[in-house]
């Protein structure tokens, strides 16, 4: 995990996408405002794959930049359709979160936002995937890759 922090993530970003992943990432960094971007990414075997990557803005309650709170998605790449996910950045962090077993008291504490808004984002969730039980948003999140089982 170390080597991630600061530039360190860029080591295993493909050669062609670097430069413009860093320039995306400066420029939000630059402005504390959120982004996201698509590149390719090498894995644990050496293969690369496409991921969405997106990154929340973090603010502490007298509205300074704390960082980013950020997650990555295995996406197809542009040689294959497009995948277009219904939900957005947010709330694929939620189920991120909800596939980890975190309660939505616990969602809020971690995203700084009222339980309200965290129940808000969790039922929005439900209702466009059509699900009504947290089994089935989980088995939802392994699929999609946006977590591991």
């Amino acid at each position: 995990m170390a080597q991630e922090m600061g530039n360190g993530w860029l080591e295993g970003v493909h050669l062609d996408d670097r430069q413009r992943c860093l320039a995306t990432y400066m420029r939000a960094l630059d402005a504390h405002q959120s982004f996201e971007m698509q590149y390719r990414l090498q894995r644990a075997d050496g293969q690369y794959c496409w991921i969405r990557d997106a990154g929340t803005a973090q603010f502490d309650k007298d509205g300074e930049f704390r960082g980013y709170l950020g997650s990555c998605v295995e996406v197809q790449g542009p040689d294959h359709p497009a995948m277009v996910s219904p939900l957005t950045p947010r709330e694929l962090q939620v189920v991120a979160l909800v596939a980890d077993g975190y309660s939505t008291k616990k969602i809020a504490a971690f995203l700084g936002i009222s339980y309200k808004t965290a129940d808000s984002h969790r039922s929005r969730i439900m209702e466009k995937l059509g699900f009504h039980e947290t089994a089935s948003l989980v088995r939802y999140a392994i699929r999609q890759g946006i977590v591991r089982a």
